[in-house]
């Protein structure tokens, strides 16, 4: 909590205005104001209309502002800011779906990404298009059995204490420095915020080190597809660990999943790799290097055309060669 709770909270949106008590919810604040649709994820919040905007939770209470008023504007599925928050909720599906399945593995970070998501685990063998395709139904478990996203903050011992088993969670908490505490909050230790996945009957299914926000439960996400596994080393250096990524991705509705696979597809279709293939245009042999092409003779042929054209269209237009 970032300080002293008010005893009311005078909720704004654009001309509309509204007074809450500390308890009441940001759901319920963009009820009153007319702005809950069904496509509202999260919302914006400006404590005391001053500085930043921050991304809230739904059901996070108006008073964990510490501020007796604030800002607030609805934050819908179908924008950047809303897409995002859907799949950094898939991803923490995702990395349950994966520890329900391989109860050994170790999870690392899991952001969204332009167009999906990914999440890094440590597990003993690379994933396989088989294992893909069981995480994913595992997930449609999940979705269907509407666990609700639980925000929380804890101290540094107690997150060090929740994820007791979990190198890589661990040392997210150990480099807080003591230097990033907002003492002038009234904290006089660092903060966490931990999301847990809980079933209907309140029981804790899966917890997970985030700052947030998350859609109010994982019946929300609406669509959803994995996508594709790749090596990927931890915090981006070679000394560090090999991890297993799986990127995926989400989107606010079947049709925009479809829309966004179908143009995938027709990129493949497009791509200079396998048209220079099929068409025997050129060879990109992997031991002469990324992107190091060979020409074949087509290609050879092709390219002195090109060449040729260009050289006589600047001769034409006056340009000399030096």
């Amino acid at each position: 909590m970032a300080g002293a709770v008010p005893a009311a909270v005078v909720v704004r949106l654009g001309d509309a205005e509204v007074e809450l008590g500390p308890a009441a919810t940001v759901r319920e604040a963009l009820g009153r104001l007319g702005s809950m649709r069904a496509d509202v994820v999260a919302a914006a919040v400006r404590p005391d209309g001053a500085g930043d905007p921050q991304q809230w939770d739904l059901d996070r209470p108006l008073g964990d502002a510490g501020a007796a008023g604030l800002e607030l504007a609805p934050i819908r599925a179908a924008t950047p800011e809303g897409r995002d928050i859907l799949r950094h909720s898939t991803a923490h599906v995702m990395a349950q779906a994966v520890t329900d399945l391989f109860p050994d593995a170790k999870w690392a970070i899991g952001p969204p990404v332009e167009d999906g998501f990914y999440y890094d685990f440590d597990v003993a063998r690379p994933f396989t298009p088989e294992d893909l395709a069981a995480i994913e139904a595992r997930m449609r478990e999940l979705l269907a059995a509407k666990q609700r996203f639980v925000r929380a903050e804890v101290t540094r011992d107690e997150a060090l204490a929740l994820f007791a088993d979990q190198p890589y969670k661990r040392e997210i908490v150990e480099r807080v420095e003591p230097s990033e505490v907002d003492l002038a909050a009234g904290r006089d230790e660092p903060t966490f915020t931990v999301y847990r996945n809980v079933d209907p009957d309140g029981s804790e299914a899966w917890v997970d080190l985030c700052r947030g926000p998350h859609l109010g439960s994982t019946d929300r996400i609406p669509a959803f597809r994995l996508m594709r596994t790749a090596g990927a080393y931890w915090r981006g250096r070679e000394d560090q660990p090999m991890l297993q990524r799986i990127y995926g991705t989400a989107w606010e509705s079947e049709e925009a999943l479809e829309a966004h696979l179908t143009m995938l597809e027709e990129a493949r279709a497009r791509d200079h790799r396998r048209l220079g293939r099929d068409l025997e245009l050129l060879h990109l042999p992997e031991e002469l290097g990324p992107g190091l092409a060979i020409f074949l003779p087509r290609g050879a042929h092709v390219r002195r055309a090109m060449e040729d054209w260009i050289r006589e269209e600047t001769l034409a237009r006056g340009y000399q060669p030096v």
